[in-house]
């Protein structure tokens, strides 16, 4: 796992487009976000913006929107990437295996950086402790439980994570588990390969988005 510097992963061109939205901050009923990087502006409860963001509720430090027709919930300070619209086929990303026929790439998990291995053997994507507190998940307030790893059993909180991000694709509300302990890269596991359809290749893998 320790070679992913000299690792790259390719992503295919689609015909989706996605919409970007950070939460800046909260007051009065409105929520002050960037959309697609731009200046700025102040939304209203109820209003929707020209870029298909529309700001459905607000709970505390946390704000519920609809984006391009999908729910998101954010905290301040998050950032989400909808799945964007798609008027064929769905988008997909091709990723290409290392010498030991290991796929890694890079992407978010709620607008945070993350590097992943492609893992048909994790039930679900698993992230570690310090990667969550990164991407602004809430693990404790997740259904604690356990698992086995080759260290024996460890502590883990299962969530629902906002968005996953690998090169064009976007899900959202994947289910992820939280582990106790930092894990030295972020497992892609089948809650979110599942949605998938997985072409092999030769070295390359083509993961494209079926729902």
């Amino acid at each position: 796992m320790d070679s992913i510097a000299a690792l790259s992963a390719l992503a295919a061109l689609s015909s989706a487009w996605a919409t970007d939205v950070s939460l800046v901050g909260l007051y009065s009923g409105k929520a002050l976000v960037v959309i697609d990087g731009g200046r700025p502006q102040s939304i209203p409860i109820g209003v929707r913006t020209p870029d298909g963001v529309r700001l459905l509720s607000i709970e505390g430090t946390t704000a519920q929107f609809e984006i391009d027709g999908q729910k998101q919930r954010l905290t301040v300070g998050q950032h989400a990437v909808s799945a964007g619209r798609d008027e064929q086929s769905g988008s997909s990303t091709t990723l290409i295996a290392d010498a030991n026929g290991h796929f890694f790439t890079v992407g978010t998990i709620n607008g945070a950086p993350m590097r992943f291995l492609v893992d048909t053997g994790a039930t679900v994507v698993s992230i570690g402790k310090s990667d969550a507190v990164r991407a602004n998940v809430d693990y404790l307030k997740g259904q604690p439980g356990m698992t086995m790893t080759a260290n024996g059993a460890v502590r883990v909180w299962r969530v629902t994570l906002n968005s996953v991000r690998v090169g064009e694709v976007v899900l959202n509300q994947v289910e992820a588990s939280v582990h106790e302990h930092d894990l030295p890269i972020a497992l892609l596991g089948m809650s979110f390969l599942n949605r998938m359809e997985m072409k092999r290749e030769g070295q390359a893998m083509t993961l494209k988005k079926r729902y």
